[in-house]
């Protein structure tokens, strides 16, 4: 399950991240609404969380763009702005639901799971490429009867990678997305997490790879014969 966050508070949209992840859920944390429409215009999620206050692009405007688009993803509203005709303004515009700051961390989590169940058939549960499927809610690369399972930080770099076959992404693009920008980790743990899911599709006989593109990055790829 893939959520996105849209936060401008740093420290906040920070605390929601870990508490996701501590849930088993992949989280993408932006700070701004272009960002947000950004993300979501190249990404499927099953939840998105939005703040209504964000620079560039507030709130409430990310999201009649999101169902202007015609995309039914459940949509949840976080503002420190409690009062009714509020609330109204954000339900009547399609969000799903509406949680006021401040909030129990129990509450957002159980919140974010509730509207997750009702989205199950959204987003696809399995991924495939060549012979190889990604099983997105055991965390598992599966080929012929061979599986692997992968730990959070794989899963993310290898749904991305799925999800996106044949596209390069650099070093620093993967280091983003699936570390995030206040992110202490050293460039290098892209290369090797890289390796990491290389060896695992080895293990399962996979007819796809990841490629090293000089200079560029990396791209996932079928097997050359």
């Amino acid at each position: 399950m893939r959520i996105l966050i849209a936060e401008d508070e740093a420290e906040l949209a920070k605390g929601l991240k870990f508490l996701l992840e501590k849930n088993k859920f992949t989280v993408d944390v932006v700070y701004d609404g272009a960002e947000a429409l950004a993300y979501f215009g190249c990404t499927a999620y099953d939840v998105v969380v939005l703040d209504i206050m964000m620079p560039k692009i507030n709130g409430l405007e990310v999201l009649k763009q999101i169902r202007e688009s015609g995309s039914g993803v459940p949509i949840m509203m976080l503002t420190a702005r409690a009062e009714i005709e509020d609330r109204v303004i954000g339900l009547e515009a399609g969000a799903d639901d509406y949680l006021p700051k401040p909030f129990a961390s129990r509450e957002f989590v159980a919140r974010v799971k509730a509207l997750s169940r009702r989205n199950e058939g959204y987003t696809q549960s399995c991924l495939s490429y060549g012979r190889v499927q990604l099983d997105c809610r055991r965390y598992e690369l599966i080929c012929g009867g061979k599986k692997e399972r992968l730990n959070n930080k794989e899963f993310q770099l290898m749904e991305l990678l799925i999800r996106n076959p044949r596209m390069v992404f650099s070093s620093a693009h993967l280091m983003d997305k699936i570390w995030g920008q206040d992110s202490s980790a050293d460039m290098n743990v892209v290369w090797t997490y890289v390796g990491f899911i290389r060896r695992k599709l080895k293990q399962i006989d996979a007819d796809i790879e990841i490629k090293t593109v000089r200079g560029a990055g990396y791209s996932l790829e079928v097997c050359e014969e």
